[in-house]
């Protein structure tokens, strides 16, 4: 009876530690739209090319060369553009309109970016904010664009 016990623990225990130890698994918040010229994210450490469908996670660093831009489409339809020679950091994305949470931060610290607003920026426009190295844009409106010298 004892080792049928311990046994039955055991069948439980080990897979829900492997579970605990596993990585977790990060949602996709977004999805590159279009791209051209050099263009990359960096993820992890690792530069990965982007391309139309390219999938989006939180903390992924968007960058383009002298001739690049990316187009972005965010999971709540936001968009994001970036031009030529950017750097961009998608550093929170909050969208969970049952629940009623809601948030995003962007940091560009280099380049060219427009951007029109969608769920988010409609319902909770005090939720989206965009960080350049000077300044603090919060969103009062829909759409705005923002050119940040080096």
């Amino acid at each position: 009876m004892k080792r049928a016990l311990l046994l039955a623990i055991l069948l439980v225990a080990v897979p829900a530690l492997a579970l605990a130890s596993s990585p977790t698994v990060q949602e996709t918040i977004g999805v590159v739209r279009n791209s051209s010229g050099t263009a990359a994210v960096t993820r992890g450490g690792l530069d990965l090319p982007v391309s139309a469908g390219t999938k989006l996670l939180v903390d992924d660093i968007l960058h383009t060369g002298v001739d690049g831009s990316i187009g972005v489409i965010l999971r709540d339809n936001s968009t994001i553009s970036i031009g030529p020679g950017s750097r961009l950091v998608l550093r929170k994305f909050l969208f969970s309109p049952s629940e009623g949470k809601f948030g995003m931060l962007v940091r560009i610290s280099r380049g060219t970016m427009a951007y029109i607003s969608g769920l988010i920026g409609k319902l909770s426009p005090e939720s989206v904010r965009f960080e350049t190295p000077v300044a603090t844009i919060g969103i009062r409106g829909t759409r705005f664009a923002v050119k940040v010298d080096e």
